[in-house]
């Protein structure tokens, strides 16, 4: 008798049967622990909180209240006529040219119109993954390398190495300067790529940073752009989070610093080599819309990433749907600045509520997320005690995190923590519980001479360790605030 299951590898590719799609990494492995007992206020309270899951859910409402002043978008019609049999028919691969106009408008409004983008230039893709792939695919060969800064999201290592066969290059940065990229970091960078042997073809940024929560500052873009021309190289700047940027300094795109240096610029020929990577999944919320783009002034590079975009469309209905949405200049205007100042206020909730129990974070002024040090709760300064307090945080704590490790982070004790893809009143039972945490770990950690000191009578306890329901309840400082939206 044959043994099926034992042949069917052999039935299977190399690419199938490999494990470099990064599915182990710890954070996809928080996100399969969330799936199988996930947190609801009323179904399940004593749930996983999803914290590594960088979405926005704090302004479907605005989307959701223009649908429904807008039926003849949703409905697929055009005044009285249908446009279904125009949308549902063969489609051309360079996308719609109303909704491309309307995209190319909306990334010019984000920068505040500093920037203007030519539709032709714009390549439609299914999301930013398969943008930042078809990148990769388009810039580099199989073995060739691009450098990137850490930390940086997790995702890069399926996204841009799983198909293509590219190769990472860390740029290490460090807490000393908030993680900034230096230009002795990308050298380090360059000659390790070097002595590898490996052909490199650019420098990959996220701006805003992923997990940062930082926009990149205009100073650093000038020195990244000067360094990939020194070396003739590719600069792919992936700036999905443009529309967070919610204070000062604000959000600089590189197509900025580009074209305050346009004759230089021409001379270098750097016009060719920068990229920029965008999507609505982000700003707008839209994850499940699988809206992507790049933009390029190469005309190469457009023309055959256009021919890869062939492998994830952007569907006609999502497209018809959204030229009508980001085509309304009055909503776009009313959604970006609301929604700058939704996510700042979540923000600035997480990092109160951090700070009440003794935790800091890196400064910050973009994303949905902060990037939080709890180095501080660790058995060890270690990534193996970073992993062992991770595992305490989500499997006990109830909140599935992401590890700086996981982010090729070179300091162990940092992570990712979400914010905007949950409720007010959930976020305050994360800190909640995490407060718990924090205190029942600090009297775990209380020197042998403090509890002797204290007597057998009066020995330091731990409330919250003794009850663990402590995560349904909310502190006094935390039930005051507003209420879920």
């Amino acid at each position: 008798m044959v043994n099926k299951v034992a042949d069917e590898p052999q039935l299977l590719s190399k690419k199938a049967g490999c494990n470099t799609h990064g599915q182990d990494s710890s954070y996809f492995l928080g996100w399969e622990e969330y799936e199988k007992n996930p947190y609801h206020p009323t179904t399940n309270p004593g749930g996983i909180i999803q914290m590594g899951l960088a979405e926005n859910q704090l302004s479907f409402d605005l989307v959701e209240e223009w649908l429904e002043k807008n039926p003849d978008a949703l409905g697929l019609r055009r005044g009285a006529a249908s446009v279904f049999r125009e949308l549902a028919l063969f489609q051309d691969y360079h996308g719609l040219p109303a909704f491309k106009n309307a995209l190319a408008r909306f990334m010019s409004e984000q920068r505040d119109f500093r920037v203007a983008f030519d539709p032709s230039n714009i390549v439609l893709t299914a999301g930013a993954t398969s943008a930042n792939e078809a990148l990769m695919f388009c810039l580099a060969d199989q073995g060739d390398a691009f450098l990137i800064p850490t930390p940086y999201y997790p995702g890069f290592d399926r996204d841009l190495k799983w198909r293509t066969g590219a190769e990472i290059v860390p740029v290490h940065c460090t807490s000393a300067n908030g993680f900034r990229v230096t230009r002795s970091a990308l050298d380090d960078a360059y000659r390790r790529a070097q002595k590898r042997r490996l052909r490199i073809k650019g420098v990959l940024i996220t701006n805003p940073s992923n997990p940062l929560g930082t926009a990149v500052p205009r100073a650093d873009l000038e020195m990244i752009v000067d360094f990939v021309a020194a070396k003739g190289i590719h600069l792919v700047s992936d700036e999905i989070y443009s529309g967070t940027a919610f204070s000062e300094p604000g959000f600089v795109s590189v197509l900025e610093v580009l074209a305050a240096r346009a004759p230089l610029a021409a001379d270098y020929a750097l016009d060719d080599r920068v990229h920029v990577v965008y999507s609505l999944s982000k700003d707008l919320g839209l994850p499940g819309f699988r809206v992507g783009a790049i933009y390029s002034s190469n005309a190469a590079v457009v023309s055959a990433a256009t021919k890869m975009s062939s492998f994830g469309l952007v569907s006609s209905q999502t497209q018809y749907l959204l030229a009508a949405l980001l085509g309304d200049k009055d909503f776009t205007r009313r959604y970006l600045a609301e929604n700058k100042r939704r996510i700042k206020e979540r923000h600035d909730q997480l990092v109160d509520g951090l700070k009440e129990i003794g935790i800091a974070c890196l400064e910050s002024n973009a994303g949905l997320f902060c990037w939080v040090n709890m180095s501080h709760l660790m058995h060890a300064r270690s990534f193996e005690g970073e992993m062992t307090l991770w595992k305490k945080v989500v499997f006990d704590v109830g909140l599935n995190i992401s590890p700086g490790s996981s982010c090729h982070c070179s300091e162990p004790g940092w992570f990712r923590v979400c914010f905007a893809n949950m409720s007010a009143k959930t976020l305050d039972v994360a800190m909640q519980r995490l407060g718990g945490f924090v205190q029942t770990s600090s009297c775990k950690a209380a020197p042998a001479a403090l509890r002797r000191a204290a007597g057998p009578a009066r020995s330091m306890s731990c409330p919250l360790a003794m009850n663990m329901k402590w995560a349904l309840r909310l502190t006094p400082g935390f039930a005051d605030r507003k209420a879920e939206r």
